[in-house]
């Protein structure tokens, strides 16, 4: 798995590289501080321990509709509109973002790939270590894609 291992790590370092904080996206609102927190919100999500309590209507679409957007093959597409959960629309301080993304990346990567098999997500129930590879990287890719790098 392409997330699990200092590989992705060491490739996510050198593209962050070349985002600053004033590097512009291609499309969206976020600056690149927000874009980096809303990242590291997922992370967050992902690692919380509290069981979410969405409405029976609530799961059966974030399990029916949305799950399949997310942890499928085909990347997100421009502008698609994010969750409220994870809209971040305060200033943001960048070093730190960067810092914690690291952080949160490296944690997956100690946790190693069997710690994500079955692991249970706040939104999705269980998702396989697949899911999770699919669900960290494709959105990783489509912000880092955003900003060009």
């Amino acid at each position: 798995m392409k997330i699990y291992n200092d590989a992705y790590l060491t490739e996510v370092q050198e593209r962050l590289d070349k985002l600053d904080t004033n590097t512009q996206p291609l499309w969206g609102k976020m600056n690149a501080p927000q874009m980096l927190a809303h990242l590291n919100a997922t992370y967050t999500n992902s690692f919380s321990k509290d069981e979410k309590k969405n409405g029976f209507l609530m799961n059966f679409m974030l399990k029916k509709f949305v799950k399949p957007l997310v942890v499928g093959d085909k990347p997100y597409k421009k502008n698609i509109r994010t969750s409220p959960a994870f809209y971040i629309a305060d200033e943001r301080e960048f070093t730190k973002e960067k810092t914690e993304l690291l952080a949160n990346i490296e944690k997956v990567i100690q946790e190693g790939e069997a710690s994500f098999e079955g692991k249970k997500s706040p939104n999705f129930g269980t998702l396989t270590a697949a899911e999770w590879n699919t669900l960290f990287d494709k959105h990783l890719q489509h912000h880092f894609a955003q900003f060009g790098i």
